[in-house]
């Protein structure tokens, strides 16, 4: 039944009715199509062309030089627009006046007189056609000599440049002429001039079919840089090439990308963009408005990141140089280590080749707690670090030695009786004293016949008579990794797979989570270690073309005297440092300077408290600058006419008549104070000063992290 209570003429499925007779129906047919369907696009490799040839001029210390267009070093004048416009009007107005005084002869008629020096007596005959035409001509020539001078005067092209036809539009980019053949970085030019032209022809397809990537282009340039050094035969590259293509010269992993990116790189200059420099007027001009990048050059010098929770030190900072620095490693040029709480924002596991995840069961690797060393006295001076670094004075000549000392007497009986370094259990009883390790100790050094070695155990054994012997506060901290969270960590018998920094000789990429959470002693122990075993590795390296980066997420309690002084010979050993704290509070007071004076890069993020802003604002130091000391005067009339005016003056304004005075003098004052890092920084904004490898340097910057 219908709404109305009327059967429904086309009746049911049981029942069926009949249609009525009449025209049949058109089905609905789409309409047809233009054409065929095409065939899916073929890659296409002129989005990465275009990449490879866009300009990279050379540029000041951290500036985005992907297309970048330098800038001149001074500010030009500009001048107001509302001086601009009221100057052209007083000039129009002056040349007005001046063809006024000419046209009606309060001037003279001086100004006719080459007009009838020119003309010829029989020109001058009333109604002749060629007398008007020259006079008038004559006239349009003198307005046009008069409105040429007042608009120089009142500038009126720069209102046309600014205000005219020429502002309304943009200008287009001049269209770039195609480098030449020579010079298209995507006919590899270097490996034709080199005797490769048939791996160069494979490499230039490769990249006009889309089969490149900008990570492949950087690690076979990588590659071809071993080649010219010696490092790689030439026969082998040029076949690998030509086999291969872009996928030659293979990453370890095999991985040719990271699964995904958050930043902007430039891998061609090893950037990462992190931000853009403020159109502020306490940056130097050169910078403002440019994109803020850093590279292997800045980080060579260290960095350290200060700002509280939130600030955007993970995401803005640790994030993009993590990133970029994997990017490095997949192509060749770097080793990358990021160590933070599990769950940062450190990038996905799948973007890192080791993943030691400290404290889960699940964890692959292990983390070596001797940094695969064999020696016992620098397995005992990196230990020592690692577990009371943070106890030693730091007035230089007091350090770790002791501990150090006390670690080396127990590390070289124990491997020269069992062929490995003690566990953490075994330290620990070791430490304590507890007389059956030391007694099982004594016998096995006793049938091996180590007379010095058993001097070494004698010697511990009256130290630990000592009220003041370290040992005790030792024990205490190898007691915070004693615990059942961490009881299959740390093993020295070879049944794991622990992970030394010893391996930074090659392009890996390591992250190692430390358990922050309901551990956060035993993580600061574990972050000394690993900074104190980077120190150590790094400097020991053979090839140090390699660059090598630690990346420390919350660096809180890892700063002490000895990783200060390893920080200093990171740069001479082509590596680099990442730090980020909350507070310069998390600093002992006398290392706060020399960290600040160590380090090449320093980032003051907002919500910065004012007694940290000083250490910075000490730290930039002060220069030069324009000081306008403005002075108003109030003007007493002498005469009633001034006196009228006066007050017909204040009663329209309602302010006295006054006079100003200008004083400008030159005053040095700080770079950046105190209370403008605490307070008139915006939020997501950082100040950040640079400093290169070659020592080429950037003033404190304002940097806007989230463009």
């Amino acid at each position: 039944m219908d709404g109305d209570g009327t059967q429904d003429a086309r009746g049911t499925h049981a029942n069926p009715v009949p249609r009525p007779a009449g025209p049949p129906e058109v089905p609905s047919v789409p309409p047809r199509p233009a054409g065929a369907p095409g065939m899916p696009p073929l890659p296409d490799g002129s989005a990465f062309l275009t990449w490879l040839r866009t300009p990279r001029p050379e540029a000041l210390p951290g500036v985005w030089r992907f297309g970048h267009r330098p800038r001149p070093e001074e500010e030009p004048e500009r001048i107001p627009g509302r001086q601009l416009f009221s100057g052209a009007l007083i000039a129009f107005l002056v040349g007005w006046l001046i063809w006024s005084l000419l046209w009606n002869g309060y001037l003279g008629g001086w100004w006719l007189l080459p007009l009838y020096a020119m003309i010829p007596d029989s020109w001058a005959e009333p109604h002749s056609f060629a007398a008007v035409v020259v006079v008038y001509a004559y006239y349009v020539l003198i307005a046009g000599l008069i409105m040429v001078g007042v608009g120089r005067l009142g500038r009126w092209g720069e209102i046309w440049r600014r205000y005219g036809p020429p502002a309304w539009r943009r200008a287009p980019r001049a269209a770039e002429r195609p480098p030449a053949p020579e010079d298209d970085p995507a006919t590899w030019p270097a490996l034709r001039a080199a005797g490769a032209a048939e791996a160069a022809d494979r490499l230039a397809a490769d990249a006009r079919a889309g089969l490149m990537r900008d990570v492949d282009h950087a690690r076979i340039s990588r590659a071809w840089q071993g080649v010219q050094s010696g490092r790689h035969p030439f026969a082998t590259f040029t076949g690998t090439v030509l086999s291969h293509g872009a996928a030659a010269c293979p990453h370890p992993s095999g991985a040719r990308d990271l699964p995904a990116r958050q930043a902007r790189h430039d891998l061609l200059t090893g950037q990462v963009r992190l931000g853009t420099t403020a159109d502020d007027a306490r940056n130097p001009y050169a910078y403002r408005g440019t994109g803020l990048a850093l590279g292997p050059e800045l980080l060579g010098t260290s960095l350290v990141a200060v700002g509280p929770a939130g600030s955007g030190k993970t995401g803005a900072v640790v994030r993009p140089l993590a990133e970029s620095l994997c990017l490095h490693a997949l192509a060749g040029r770097a080793a990358v280590v990021v160590v933070g709480a599990a769950g940062v924002g450190a990038g996905p596991a799948d973007a890192y080749d080791v993943v030691v995840r400290i404290g889960n069961p699940d964890s692959v690797y292990d983390l070596d707690l001797y940094g695969g060393t064999t020696d016992p006295d620098e397995a005992a001076a990196v230990l020592a670090e690692a577990l009371v670094g943070d106890l030693a004075d730091p007035h230089p000549g007091n350090d770790s030695r002791r501990a150090t000392t006390v670690l080396a007497q127990l590390l070289g009986p124990f491997r020269a009786v069992h062929g490995r370094f003690p566990s953490v259990p075994e330290l620990r009883g070791l430490l304590d004293g507890s007389p059956g390790p030391l007694a099982e100790l004594r016998r096995g050094l006793t049938e091996t016949g180590q007379e010095s070695l058993l001097r070494e155990l004698d010697a511990r054994e009256r130290q630990m008579a000592h009220p003041g012997d370290v040992g005790g506060v030792l024990a205490d901290r190898v007691a915070l990794l004693d615990r059942p969270a961490f009881a299959g960590f740390f093993d020295t018998s070879g049944q794991s797979r622990p992970f030394t920094l010893k391996a930074l000789d090659h392009p890996v990429r390591v992250r190692v989570d430390l358990p922050a959470r309901g551990h956060a002693d035993a993580s600061r122990v574990l972050a000394r270690l690993v900074l104190a075993q980077f120190t150590a590795s790094v400097t020991e390296r053979e090839d140090r073309s390699l660059f090598a980066c630690l990346v420390l997420d919350d660096a809180t309690g890892v700063i002490t005297p000895e990783a200060v002084r390893g920080i200093q010979r990171l740069r001479s050993a082509n590596a680099g440092a990442v730090l980020t704290l909350r507070t310069l509070d998390d600093v002992a007071r006398p290392l706060r300077g020399p960290l600040l004076g160590t380090v090449g890069c320093r980032m003051a993020l907002a919500g910065l408290t004012p007694w940290d802003g000083q250490d910075f604002a000490e730290v930039w130091g002060k220069e030069w600058t324009e000081a306008r000391d403005v002075t108003d005067r109030q003007i007493i009339a002498e005469s009633p006419a001034g006196k009228a005016w006066h007050a017909v003056r204040r009663a329209i304004t309602g302010k006295a008549p006054t006079a100003r005075a200008v004083t400008v003098r030159q005053v040095e004052r700080e770079r950046w104070s105190a209370s403008e890092l605490a307070h008139a920084m915006p939020a997501g904004h950082a100040v950040l000063s640079l400093t290169d490898v070659r020592g080429e340097h950037a003033p404190p910057l304002l940097v806007d992290l989230r463009g």
